[in-house]
C-alpha cells in the first residue's frame, strides 16, 4: 500500500534523524523473550562474569527493551541480550546503505562519484535523510537485498514503500555488518571499510552520544545513532561503536524501544557502554575517558507523521 503524506508531514520527516518519510500506521514488533538475561562468554578468565554483572547492574531499574551484542576480537568476548528481537532501525541502516552503495561499485569495478560522496558523507556524518533518500532510490531493493544477502544479515528486512528507517533490524545482523567493517572479508574492499570508518568517526559532536560514553582516549571511536518516536513502542533510540586502538579491537550494537523521551533512551545506552568500555579497557588513574560534547534534547528532533 503507498502512503500519501502532506506537504507539511514531509518537512517534519525531513527534520528526523531517524527516518524520512515514516507512515502514520504502527509497525508489528515481534515480542521479546521473557525476562531475558545479559549473556557473555570469553576466552579471558573472569572477564565474562564481569561483563555480564557490570552490564546487568547498569541496566538495573532502566524502563525500556534494550538488545545488545558485543564482540572483542582481543579476548574474545562475547555479550548479547535479546540479540534476535526485531526493531525500527532509525537512522542506524545508514550504515548498511553506506555499505550496499560501496559493495555495488566494488563489483562494477569503479569508485563512487563525487555526487555519491557527498551523500554519503552528509548521510553518515550528519544523518541527513534527504541524501539517505536518494541513495535509497539510487540503489533499489535488489541491491540492497543483494548486500543483505552477501554479509549474511539474513532477518534484516528493508523498509518497504521507500520507508528506510522502519527496516527491521536486530542485534545479530547489527554486529555482522560491524565486523565486516572493521576486518579484512570478501564483502567490503578494505578501502570501503577505511571510507566507512573514516565518515562514522567524522559524525558530528551533537550525535556523538551513545556506545562511544565511556571509552577511554586510548582507542578510535566510530558511531552512528537512530532515533525515532512513534505511537506504538514510544522513542526507539539505537547506538552502533566500533573501537580500535593499543591493542584493542571491539564493536557493539545496542537497540532500545520503549524510551519515554529521547533522553532516556540515551542515558540507558551510554550506561551499558560505560560498563562495557570500563570492563575491556581498564582505566588508570591517568587515563581520560570519552564524555560526549552535547547532551541530545528532544527538541533537536521534530516528531514524525504519525509518530
Amino acid at each position: 500500500m503507498a502512503y500519501r503524506i502532506s506537504r507539511r508531514a514531509k518537512v517534519l520527516a525531513a527534520a528526523v534523524g531517524a527516518g524520512a518519510l515514516i507512515p502514520a500506521v504502527t509497525a508489528a514488533t515481534p515480542a521479546a523473550a521473557a525476562t531475558p538475561t545479559v549473556s557473555c562468554t570469553s576466552a579471558k578468565a573472569g572477564l565474562a562474569a564481569k561483563l555480564q554483572q557490570d552490564i546487568t547492574a547498569a541496566l538495573a531499574g532502566r524502563k525500556g527493551t534494550v538488545a545488545l551484542g558485543l564482540y572483542d576480537r582481543g579476548t574474545g568476548t562475547t555479550c548479547t541480550l535479546r540479540a534476535t528481537s526485531s526493531y525500527d532501525s532509525a537512522s542506524t541502516v545508514k550504515v548498511t546503505v553506506l555499505a550496499t552503495l560501496l559493495w555495488d561499485a566494488k563489483k562494477h569495478n569503479r569508485y563512487l562519484t563525487d555526487t555519491e560522496a557527498s551523500l554519503a558523507k552528509a548521510m553518515i556524518t550528519k544523518s541527513d535523510n534527504d541524501a539517505t533518500t536518494k541513495l535509497w532510490k539510487q540503489l533499489g531493493m535488489t541491491k540492497i537485498n543483494g548486500f543483505l544477502a552477501a554479509a549474511g544479515m539474513t532477518k534484516t528486512v528493508p523498509g518497504a514503500n521507500g520507508y528506510w528507517g522502519l527496516t527491521q533490524e536486530n542485534v545479530t545482523d547489527e554486529q555482522k555488518l560491524l565486523q565486516l567493517v572493521t576486518a579484512k572479508n570478501s564483502v567490503l574492499s578494505d578501502n570501503s571499510r577505511a571510507y566507512i570508518l573514516k565518515l562514522m568517526g567524522q559524525v558530528v559532536s551533537a550525535q556523538r552520544w551513545g556506545t562511544p560514553a565511556g571509552a577511554p582516549s586510548t582507542v578510535s571511536v566510530h558511531v552512528k545513532n537512530g532515533w525515532l518516536q512513534r505511537s506504538a513502542h514510544g522513542w526507539r533510540v539505537h547506538s552502533l561503536g566500533t573501537f580500535d586502538g593499543t591493542g584493542h579491537d571491539y564493536m557493539m550494537s545496542v537497540l532500545s524501544q520503549d524510551n519515554s523521551t529521547m533522553d532516556y533512551g540515551v542515558t540507558t545506552i551510554q550506561n551499558v557502554a560505560k560498563a562495557i568500555h570500563k570492563g575491556l579497557v581498564p582505566a588508570t588513574s591517568t587515563t581520560t575517558v570519552y564524555v560526549p560534547t552535547s547532551k541530545p534534547s528532544e527538541a533537536f528532533v521534530a516528531v514524525p507523521p504519525g509518530g
